[in-house]
């Protein structure tokens, strides 16, 4: 992972891909509008709409959802897709909300692109709730949801070909070209045609035996001769990412025991100069692992260990092949980043997935696809990410995060990596010396195929109770 210190919307190309939800058969009433396909479901939940405004500079798509159920929903289970078409340019875009009942604060936005584009629809905004939203009673409404979007330019944008957008829609009323979920089941609403979800959800073996890495990291400490034996290296030459001036140090890896199971821990730590940094990275020395499943459980941590808190620091696991010329198109990178307190512009906690084709890093160029959330990601997480012949697709405990287009696929075989690094020391000027923690439970990859994360899991706890604590059956490329 290499250089990030510029602004994020100078280097991200915004777009996630996810498979969209298609409604179910049954409803009641449509509006007159709707496409004639369009059947949303009398499930649980409605969705109503109200376009807020119908300027160029904005989207505006009001909702409310309704508990049309005979018991309690917890809004944190509920998900919502508004499907719009892309501008000249596939720009990236920004998600905000002005007002809601539940509190701005309890709502989250992220984008993401079809699988199967159609003339109104390429991407969608998918509104999510934290735990803090509270449940649905029966026959209650959320109330309004006053949410908007805008380029990251902050050019003009198109709402007339969009497939959600309701230019009339000056009340709220039933509106099925919003799709909702309820626990991953599509509950209402039709999504543009083509996309319905392709994503198993249901808990299977996993696939037949394939060219697999595990390691469940139970090292002793940095310098254990295991963890070179078994194609690792613990990072100590000097340059980016991060700080400039900033040292790789090996000894700030440790392992310890968590839940029963040895952890391996990054820690990082500074005192607000280039020369008190301290950064961690373990990789893989060998750069072999290309299509397949990659996975990792990963402890992310928003408060520092001790100290001050406050850094601009990215907590990370990815896969990465070098850059062998500016702009050169067999570059590959694919991300999980998580920002505990923000940085890239972003004034608080987000995490991405990105999905990168290739960079130029003077004058600086990017070519990629990413997925955002801003929410605290504090504690563990399974993180999955799979590449086949058609997609890169991104999972967080077990759930869809963003699916990138087939345009990032690599084209050369990657390293694994794991680091924790400062991006810059603007978010506090203490010079109190502090420390953070990332921690990784194990990491996992299976070549050339692609597992569902309940798969992922079921391969983990099958090492675990054979007693394998590393495998690598991966063949050099």
């Amino acid at each position: 992972m290499r250089r990030k210190t510029l602004t994020r919307s100078a280097k991200r190309s915004l777009t996630c891909a996810v498979a969209a939800a298609l409604g179910c058969a049954g409803l009641l009433a449509l509006p007159s509008n709707a496409p004639a396909a369009a059947a949303a479901a009398a499930g649980d939940l409605t969705v109503q709409y109200h376009a807020g405004a119908t300027g160029s500079d904005q989207a505006e798509p009001w909702l409310k959802v309704k508990n049309t159920g005979g018991s309690s929903v917890a809004l944190s289970g509920v998900k919502l897709r508004y499907y719009f078409k892309s501008d000249a340019g596939s720009p990236s875009y920004r998600f905000a909300c002005s007002w809601a009942v539940k509190g701005c604060g309890n709502v989250t936005g992220t984008f993401g692109t079809l699988a199967h584009p159609t003339a109104t629809a390429d991407r969608y905004l998918e509104i999510g709730f934290t735990s803090g939203a509270g449940s649905l009673a029966a026959g209650a409404d959320t109330g309004d949801l006053q949410l908007r979007f805008h380029r990251a330019d902050w050019q003009p944008l198109t709402q007339s070909d969009d497939y959600s957008f309701g230019a009339d829609r000056s009340t709220y009323a039933n509106w099925p070209k919003v799709t909702a979920q309820l626990e991953g089941s599509t509950v209402w609403g039709t999504a543009p045609e083509g996309n319905d979800p392709t994503d198993p959800t249901d808990p299977t073996d996993p696939p037949g035996d394939g060219a697999t890495l595990f390691d469940d990291f139970t090292y002793s400490a940095y310098n254990d001769p295991k963890i070179s034996a078994n194609g690792w290296n613990v990072r100590s030459n000097s340059g980016g990412p991060g700080v400039p001036g900033a040292t790789w140090d090996p000894s700030n890896v440790t392992f310890a025991s968590s839940g029963g199971n040895t952890v391996m821990n990054l820690e990082t730590s500074t005192a607000g100069t280039g020369a008190s940094t301290e950064q961690t990275e373990v990789l893989t020395k060998a750069m072999k692992f290309k299509n397949g499943t990659y996975a990792a459980r990963v402890k992310f941590s928003d408060a520092p260990r001790s100290g001050p808190d406050g850094d601009h620091l990215v907590q990370t696991f990815f896969t990465i092949n070098d850059l062998k010329a500016p702009m050169a198109d067999d570059y590959a990178e694919y991300d999980f980043e998580y920002l505990p307190n923000g940085g890239w512009g972003e004034a608080s906690n987000i995490l991405y997935t990105t999905s990168w084709e290739t960079y130029n890093p003077d004058p600086w160029q990017a070519v990629n696809q990413h997925t955002e959330s801003r929410q605290s990601y504090a504690g563990w997480h399974d993180l999955v990410l799979t590449i086949d012949g058609s997609s890169i697709r991104y999972y967080v405990d077990g759930q869809l995060f963003g699916t990138h287009d087939a345009a990032y696929l690599p084209e050369r075989p990657m390293s694994i990596n794991f680091n924790q690094w400062l991006i810059d020391l603007a978010g506090q000027s203490s010079t109190t010396p502090r420390s953070y923690d990332q921690q990784v439970d194990y990491v996992l990859h299976v070549k050339d195929q692609v597992l569902t994360p309940a798969q992922v899991s079921a391969k983990v706890t099958g090492y675990r109770a054979a007693g394998t604590a590393f495998e690598d059956t991966v063949p050099s490329a």
